[in-house]
């Protein structure tokens, strides 16, 4: 049975026992959808598998409130990519900032994937908006990349060769901070980083809330991070955590990858950043799946993802200079 026909039934299912039973049962099916929908989006992974690489290994960048906030990283083992530094994915994971963590098994098979083509890869963990805000993800954001960064000699890593890569909320988070940085010409915060990768990445907040969104849990898990719906009194901090807003002719190249077929943040998000980025000159790219919804590298083994995941791999190469 096709996943849109299973939904289908299982809704239907569902609204009838709710008339016989009350509305209450509406409620549990909706929970036990989103359980399977979370279990589903943990477990996938890459159609590529790949096994020539080290890792990960652990360390610890922040220590808050009474926790530790982890990073992970993975190293090329191909001896045709040894290095003595090796240049940098610092890989963001998704989940609507409320979901999700560095190692689950989506994040695990990118990480793995890039790793044997020739990056060290940090997938790094941070403070989810269900009890923080978009202040503090960001703070965690910077301090996990300035932790690199400081002990990039004993980690053999090339803080002169950095990508910023993001899936979702996580590549929401990569094209926030560096926009922002280079809006602001924070000439620390923005070095050694030479590009973003951002796949299905929501670059207006707003239009998360557009009646065209049909994701249900896309304007909750928003609405939950910034701590209220886009009424008039929230429109400034939705702008202002919007990387739409901050785009400038300052940054480097841009690879977004998006679904056409997304039903979690609009393909049009995409279009419209696309637009933005080149009316202000910077180098941009734009990899399209005609039939992909959301996460779509995890469930399409097909000619196209493929595809996609190299050139992704090849603009990535294409961002690193003076390797040593």
């Amino acid at each position: 049975m096709k996943k849109e026909n299973f939904k289908k039934i299982y809704a239907i299912i569902v609204l009838i026992f709710s008339v016989i039973w009350g509305w209450i049962v509406l409620a549990y099916g909706f929970l036990l959808w989103l359980f399977i929908y979370l279990l589903n989006l943990l477990f996938r992974k890459l159609p590529i598998e790949a096994k020539d690489f080290y890792g990960p290994y652990t360390y610890t960048y922040k220590k808050i409130e009474k926790r530790e906030l982890k990073l992970d990283i993975y190293y090329p083992k191909n001896p045709k990519y040894h290095k003595e530094k090796y240049p940098i994915v610092f890989f963001a994971h998704g989940g609507g900032w409320v979901l999700g963590f560095r190692n689950q098994r989506n994040n695990v098979s990118w990480c793995k994937f890039l790793a044997s083509k020739g990056f060290a890869v940090v997938s790094i963990d941070y403070r989810l908006g269900i009890s923080h805000t978009m202040n503090e993800i960001l703070s965690d954001y910077t301090d996990a990349l300035t932790y690199i960064k400081e002990h990039s000699d004993e980690l053999k890593l090339d803080k002169k060769n950095i990508v910023l890569m993001g899936l979702s909320a996580g590549g929401h988070l990569s094209l926030l901070y560096y926009s922002y940085n280079t809006f602001v010409k924070n000439k620390k915060n923005i070095e050694g980083i030479k590009g973003i990768v951002a796949y299905y990445t929501p670059a207006n907040l707003k239009h998360l809330f557009d009646k065209d969104v049909k994701s249900i849990f896309a304007k909750v898990a928003t609405a939950t991070t910034l701590k209220g719906f886009p009424t008039p009194n929230k429109e400034g901090e939705y702008l202002y955590f919007s990387p739409i807003f901050w785009i400038n002719e300052d940054m480097g190249p841009v690879l977004l990858v998006h679904g056409k077929k997304d039903k979690t943040v609009p393909f049009s998000s995409s279009i419209e950043l696309f637009k933005k980025l080149k009316e202000k000159g910077v180098k941009i790219k734009l990899l399209v799946h005609k039939t992909g919804d959301h996460a779509f590298e995890f469930e399409n083994n097909d000619i196209q993802t493929i595809k996609i995941l190299n050139k992704t791999v090849s603009f990535i190469r294409g961002l690193i200079k003076d390797e040593n």
